[in-house]
């Protein structure tokens, strides 16, 4: 049996996506998780590929920004091969504008929107009277509509990613030796390991915490208002209609925790502000409680790049909220340096960023 170029260890939607894009540029790839593919948080519920605002601009806006671009042909072409729908679709997003502080500056992001997002997308205020019948109730009678943000089904796009790997003759094993360059990307697990192999007395971040994990409760309700209606963000909620007839809601984001997969009473608020925040709600079925744990870096961005003092290993981890809309830039960015000894990874993202 041939040797593989890749070995990929960590089967969330960092590892998943490297394994597919360094596959599809023809590496020999294989992908270890002992937990199995999106077994931890990227096996959630809520989906959101939502931008950064359209200001302050700075190296992980712009990445951000070519992610979210990216991301309509990478999914295209994943479902096109393995035949399994990821739920993506670019429907965009409604924001109420509850003030005038908050409305004028929402025309000022317009705006900058124009530049920064090079004509590609739209960042507008409109009257919930034009927005259609899926509108937040808006106490200045306007919402923020963008049609960057897009929405998907986490454990879907897990599925439909394993199902493309698998057209190329690659599946998640539970363990296997390396083989070739190593990419760890273990999510929570791995910021842990990061910091006790790194943030020892005599690692080069000695002292220092790379990264912790953030916990997150959402919930899955019946509520079928169609697949192409856009994505709420409402009350620091993300209100997510997927394509299957479920809307999902989330998420909280706990420091503190002792049971990382259990749900309670925080939920019960996220629910409940949801639908008070849209009322339409009232009376959908919850259909399922889920909590999961994010991996945040120190830097609060992606980390990527060699492991320090560790020939031939990588790191790609730290995706915390907006994993899935980086992860099609992030597998470019690691396929380039493993595959081409192209380093794009942008200031800030670096492993050493966090020590």
């Amino acid at each position: 049996m041939a040797m593989a170029d890749i070995t990929v260890r960590g089967a969330g939607i960092f590892g998943l996506s490297i394994a597919w894009t360094c596959a599809r540029r023809g590496a020999s790839v294989q992908v270890i998780d002992p937990f199995g593919a999106g077994a931890g948080s990227s096996g959630g519920l809520v989906g959101a590929l939502a931008p950064h605002v359209p200001e302050n601009w700075n190296p992980k806006k712009h990445y951000q920004l070519e992610s979210l671009l990216m991301a309509e042909t990478f999914w295209a072409e994943v479902e096109a091969t393995g035949g399994v729908s990821p739920g993506y679709g670019r429907t965009g997003r409604l924001q109420p504008i509850n003030d005038q502080r908050t409305l004028d500056l929402a025309h000022q992001r317009a705006i900058s929107a124009r530049n920064l997002w090079q004509g590609k997308a739209d960042w507008s205020v409109i009257a919930t009277a034009d927005a259609g019948p899926w509108v937040p109730p808006s106490a200045t009678g306007y919402v923020i509509h963008d049609t960057l943000s897009a929405r998907m089904h986490p454990r879907r796009a897990c599925a439909a990613l394993v199902a493309g790997l698998a057209v190329m003759g690659i599946t998640v094993q539970t363990e296997a030796p390396d083989q070739g360059l190593v990419i760890h990307a273990k999510g929570y697990a791995g910021l842990q390991e990061l910091n006790r192999m790194l943030a020892g007395p005599d690692g080069p971040a000695a002292g220092k915490t790379l990264g912790n994990g953030v916990k997150g409760q959402a919930a899955l309700l019946r509520f079928a208002e169609g697949p192409e209606v856009p994505q709420l963000y409402a009350d620091g909620l993300h209100i997510i209609p997927h394509a299957d007839g479920t809307l999902a809601i989330g998420s909280t984001s706990e420091r503190e925790f002792e049971d990382p997969s259990s749900t309670d009473a925080q939920l019960d608020d996220v629910i409940e502000r949801a639908r008070a925040a849209l009322p339409v709600l009232h009376g959908a079925e919850v259909i399922e409680r889920w909590a999961g744990v994010r991996p945040r870096a120190r830097s609060r961005a992606p980390m990527l790049g060699g492991w320090p003092d560790r020939r031939g290993h990588f790191i790609a981890n730290g995706g915390f909220k907006i994993g899935f809309g980086m992860a099609p830039k992030v597998a470019e960015t690691m396929a380039n340096l493993l595959l081409d000894g192209q380093d794009n990874i942008p200031d800030g993202f670096r492993v050493e960023d966090n020590f």
